[in-house]
């Protein structure tokens, strides 16, 4: 199973010079919900909530709020040999797909789970990755997953390991990405 940064990655390496700047008009940001079937308890809609917010920040270009989603100690690729170690380190490496520049990479929050510990939660939704080679976009779709942890000082939740959940799977076009991200389940949270 690869990490979502090894498969964004991959797909770096692939698109290789023919990548071009991705945004463009007919790019929406906002990922379709799923069917709000999971029952979650407050504090998983809590981290649900991080978890969007998360993800607005890329969508918004907003590299200060993604740094503040993550943990000091966060690991991307987790679980891989290719770990990226740290926030500087993911800041660096993120840097581009946060800015918009190499990729558009969406996700949204699907199904948040708090077990026995209170402080640690794990997240698992879909997200779409979409390049552009020669001028044409290409997308793929598949799942993360994150590992949320709340701070003892502020309570506030941040990012201690993210990964990808599963192998990323090419799709035609953009509706066809977003037809597969609303199959997908989502946690019945009120956005706020």
């Amino acid at each position: 199973m690869k990490s979502l940064a090894s498969i964004v990655g991959l797909a770096l390496a692939a698109a290789g010079p023919a990548l071009s700047q991705p945004r463009s008009a007919g790019d929406p940001t906002v990922l379709p919900p799923g069917p709000a079937s999971v029952v979650a308890s407050a504090d998983e809609c809590t981290v649900w909530r991080r978890e969007r917010s998360f993800s607005k920040s890329v969508e918004a270009h907003d590299a200060a709020s993604f740094a503040a989603h993550l943990h000091a100690g966060a690991i991307f690729n987790a679980g891989t040999a290719d770990a990226e170690r740290g926030r500087g380190a993911i800041l660096e490496s993120w840097a581009g797909i946060v800015e918009g520049k190499t990729l558009v990479l969406r996700w949204r929050p699907g199904v948040v789970n708090i077990g026995g510990e209170p402080s640690i939660a794990v997240s698992r939704g879909p997200y779409i990755l979409q390049t552009t080679r020669e001028g044409v976009p290409a997308f793929s779709v598949g799942l993360y997953q994150t590992v949320w942890s709340r701070a003892a000082a502020d309570s506030s939740w941040r990012v201690l390991f993210d990964g990808g959940a599963s192998t990323p799977k090419p799709v035609a076009d953009r509706a066809e990405a977003e037809q597969w991200v609303a199959a997908q389940p989502m946690a019945n949270c009120p956005a706020q």
